[in-house]
């Protein structure tokens, strides 16, 4: 399986969806680390649900789409490498055996072969857009577990920014007139350097509107919760970036 996967390249629109941690698959040269089958399946591994979102969302929008097909637990690669959260020892509670003791070599070989392929895959992706005049629109694309560490998460969904609110403003807004959510703002994370890669280095760096969305598990597990909020960041996403647009030509 390759690292990466780009869907509906020829897309139309000016969004850019991307996945950090879409996928669960190990290579046969980890060995899954040594964690079982079942926390292969669990949060820890991957963002649950949220392929199948970002394809919904990817074919109601005509947006390109890219995500990163291994587990998270390999490498994250929405962390700079290097950092103790890049190749975790533990995640949440549960030890990751496969971590352990890893010589400088075969960290720099999980880079290689896995972080570096699908962000050259976002960077090249994002040139191309530059040189040939296209707009670009960055969203990223996650979920969350409804309880960590025994803690409940009441959030439906959350918006994540750090030091550029353009988009994440308008999202907000759009997510607040839904009925019935529960819209985190920057919950149950926020958006910062020392822990986030994609959106600091393809978003922020660039100058391009961008957003980090994070939706909870239990509401994604199953395809028709999966469309639904593929329908549902569709129009809120859309609404969104035209009243950046409409708020810009009022400038």
């Amino acid at each position: 399986m390759p690292p990466v996967t780009m869907f509906n390249a020829e897309g139309a629109s000016a969004f850019l969806i991307v996945a950090d941690h879409a996928g669960n698959a190990f290579p046969r040269s980890v060995d899954r680390l040594g964690v079982s089958e079942a926390d292969q399946a669990r949060h820890i591994a991957w963002d649950i649900g949220i392929a199948g979102v970002c394809r919904a969302l990817a074919e109601r929008l005509d947006a390109s789409l890219i995500q990163q097909n291994y587990s998270r637990l390999i490498i994250d690669c929405n962390r700079m490498p290097g950092t103790p959260s890049s190749v975790p020892e533990l995640s949440e509670a549960t030890p990751v055996p496969g971590n352990l003791d890893l010589s400088p070599a075969a960290t720099a070989a999980r880079v290689d072969e896995i972080f570096q392929p699908y962000h050259a895959r976002i960077a090249a992706e994002l040139d191309r857009r530059d040189k040939a005049g296209r707009p670009a629109v960055l969203i990223a694309m996650h979920s969350f577990t409804p309880a960590y560490l025994g803690v409940a998460r009441p959030w439906h969904v959350g918006v994540l920014y750090n030091r550029d609110a353009r988009l994440a403003g308008a999202v907000l807004a759009a997510l607040r007139a839904e009925p019935g959510l529960v819209v985190g703002d920057n919950e149950p994370y926020s958006v910062g350097d020392a822990t986030d890669y994609t959106i600091p280095v393809h978003g922020e760096r660039r100058g391009l509107l961008h957003v980090g969305i994070e939706i909870r598990q239990d509401l994604i597990a199953t395809p028709t919760g999966q469309a639904e909020w593929g329908a549902r960041m569709a129009r809120v996403l859309s609404s969104a970036l035209d009243s950046c647009r409409d708020r810009r030509a009022a400038e």
